[in-house]
């Protein structure tokens, strides 16, 4: 180490890790070093990050989200009809990828989005700020589990968003969430045979079996 300046934990102001360069078969870190350290990603950081990978803001960290397979985008397409279908004249149905700002610090990305007409942003704004529906469609895996049904639960809620859906492949069932005083309620568990439906879009009834057959 003789010869390297002492590590300097922020270099004008720009927090950093010691510099250690990559072997042949390691990740590539001399390009991890051109973004911000966890903790320290703001919006602007995540929003140029943003252009070419799946990824969220949460609470100043970078989570990489899986690409979504092929079963996952023919679920899409099947709710994306039925929620643009139920829905009133003037609202605003959308899909990922489009970051949505829950609050400060936390930038997360619905796989589906519905936004009352009401609430709906003028057309000078880039980024919806606020959403009456979010709804999930669950990937493999434990992490995604835990994100789409406890952490952005916990998130959802925060922002004040009226509906959470949780569409799970895997468990062959849609979990519908009402926002009541601050926090989720969960007002139904429908399996395969059942008819989902909430409270927010009374003519949405989603047939299980047949959004998880798209």
């Amino acid at each position: 180490m003789s010869g390297q300046p002492p590590f300097n934990p922020l270099i004008d102001g720009i927090p950093t890790v010691p510099r250690i360069p990559s072997s042949v078969g390691e990740p590539a870190w001399e390009a991890a070093y051109l973004l911000p350290v966890q903790g320290s990603w703001n919006e602007e950081d995540f929003l140029k990050f943003h252009t070419n990978r799946m990824a969220e803001l949460v609470d100043g960290r970078l989570e990489i989200l899986p690409m979504p397979n092929l079963k996952h985008q023919r679920i899409l397409r099947w709710l994306l009809a039925a929620i643009e279908s139920a829905a009133p004249e003037g609202s605003v149905t959308l899909f990922a990828p489009l970051p949505t700002r829950l609050f400060h610090g936390t930038i997360r990305e619905p796989d589906l989005l519905y936004i009352a007409p009401e609430n709906v942003p003028g057309p000078e704004v880039e980024y919806p700020s606020h959403l009456d529906l979010a709804l999930e469609i669950v990937s493999r895996g434990a992490e995604a589990r835990q994100r789409d049904y406890e952490d952005k639960r916990t998130d959802y809620g925060r922002a004040g968003i009226a509906e959470y859906w949780i569409v799970d492949p895997q468990e062959n069932q849609v979990t519908v969430l009402v926002l009541q005083n601050g926090a989720y309620q969960e007002h139904g568990v429908f399996r395969i045979g059942d008819m989902a439906s909430g409270l927010l879009l009374p003519a949405l009834r989603i047939d299980v079996r047949a959004v998880l057959n798209a």
